[in-house]
């Protein structure tokens, strides 16, 4: 399911579960797209402090997705910017699409309108594989990427293959985030940059700049193998 050119594009990434790595894949996923020089815009959901927002302050309003002056602020202006990224925080996934469904948003993914992704950030419970269920029922025409975050610490299904494959055959791709070294990780954070940013500014160590290089390069390539690149 490749993106369209020239479509609208709408990335959430979200989970009903909290602690999975939402932030840190909407912040790889922003990286990704600057990469390719797209116009692109989020919007964090932790209201009313967010945490997307320390890493990219310039293009990242924070919104209070229960409010209806905020859903009309994000979704009324789709066709504002190539790409919006919406980071959603936890407990709040169901709701969101269940909300597009009633508005119609929807519909305009199935009717080629818009280029629409969820990237389903899972754990490795049983609640994170009733999550997947749920989420696929309402996601016809959009790309449903369950993402397994190895930076969350989660065994995902170990030992449990038959679950396993039963869960992650919902979605219409698998992406696996391998893990940062997380001393590398704790440096990008207390420089509170972009990663890309980080691993090109040599005010940083050089040792830390290539290990956040290199695992970037290994995401970006996971997204590029889920036809992410829209050009």
């Amino acid at each position: 399911m490749p993106f369209v050119p020239n479509l609208p594009t709408v990335v959430i990434v979200g989970a009903d579960k909290g602690g999975v790595g939402k932030t840190t894949l909407s912040r790889v996923i922003l990286d990704y797209f600057g990469a390719q020089g797209l116009a692109t815009r989020a919007f964090d959901t932790e209201s009313p402090k967010g945490s997307l927002k320390r890493f990219f302050p310039s293009i990242t309003e924070v919104v209070n997705l229960r409010d209806s002056d905020d859903q009309v602020n994000v979704f009324d202006t789709i066709g504002t910017s190539a790409i919006t990224l919406i980071d959603i925080r936890a407990g709040l996934l169901t709701d969101t699409l269940t909300l597009l469904t009633e508005i119609g948003f929807l519909d305009m993914v199935k009717d080629g309108k818009v280029n629409t992704a969820v990237m389903h950030v899972i754990g490795s419970t049983m609640d994170s594989f009733g999550e997947i269920e749920a989420t696929s029922k309402l996601l016809a025409g959009a790309k449903h990427c369950i993402v397994l975050n190895r930076n969350n610490g989660a065994e995902f299904f170990k030992g449990i293959d038959d679950v396993a494959r039963q869960a992650l055959s919902l979605g219409s791709s698998i992406i696996d985030v391998p893990m940062l070294d997380p001393r590398a990780m704790e440096h990008v954070d207390a420089a509170s940059v972009p990663f890309g940013e980080f691993e090109k500014d040599p005010k940083f160590s050089f040792v830390m700049r290539g290990k956040v290089r290199h695992w970037e390069k290994q995401v970006f390539a996971q997204l590029d193998a889920a036809d992410f690149n829209i050009h």
